[in-house]
């Protein structure tokens, strides 16, 4: 018999691509996207990347989740509201299911992530940087053919 724990282990272990047959009693895609509050279309695109295992058929012909789909969804959902790409949230249900490994290579790939938004931040900073230049080099007046913000993007820029 699989106890609870080894349930949740598998379905959690990505390389295995299905849940247990023990499993096979649970809820539907169309309530699994309900619960995790996605389109339906999301919750297909998920399987095909290999983020959520395909679960078994029921009798019927009906895939049936277990319930903790619902909370790998929402796994996968805050780690994408966190900016985390596609293949970052699948290492990072790689490192949730080895034993060997530990919370500190989470926290090296958040502490990544925060240097990537540091300097996506820069970026944006110097983009806003050079619209408000560019924005105070025009009156607003005059014909289009003067437009100091259009001869601006039509220059040839020198790195």
């Amino acid at each position: 018999m699989v106890s609870t724990l080894q349930k949740i282990t598998l379905d959690l272990v990505p390389l295995y691509k299905v849940y247990p047959k023990s499993m096979a009693e649970g809820i539907t895609r169309g309530e699994l996207a309900k619960q995790g509050q996605v389109n339906f279309e999301t919750i297909r695109f998920y399987e095909e990347e290999g983020l959520l295992p395909k679960p078994p058929r029921s009798a019927s012909g009906y895939r049936k989740y277990p319930g903790t789909a619902i909370r790998r969804l929402q796994f996968i959902k805050n780690a994408k509201e966190l900016g985390f790409s596609l293949n970052e949230i699948r290492e990072l249900l790689d490192l949730q299911v080895r034993p060997e490994n530990a919370c500190g290579d989470v926290r090296r790939k958040a502490k990544a992530k925060t240097a990537g938004v540091d300097e996506k931040i820069r970026q944006l900073q110097e983009i806003r940087k050079a619209l408000v230049k560019i924005t105070k080099s025009c009156s607003g007046r005059g014909p289009i053919s003067e437009c100091a913000i259009l001869q601006f993007l039509s220059e040839a820029k020198t790195s």
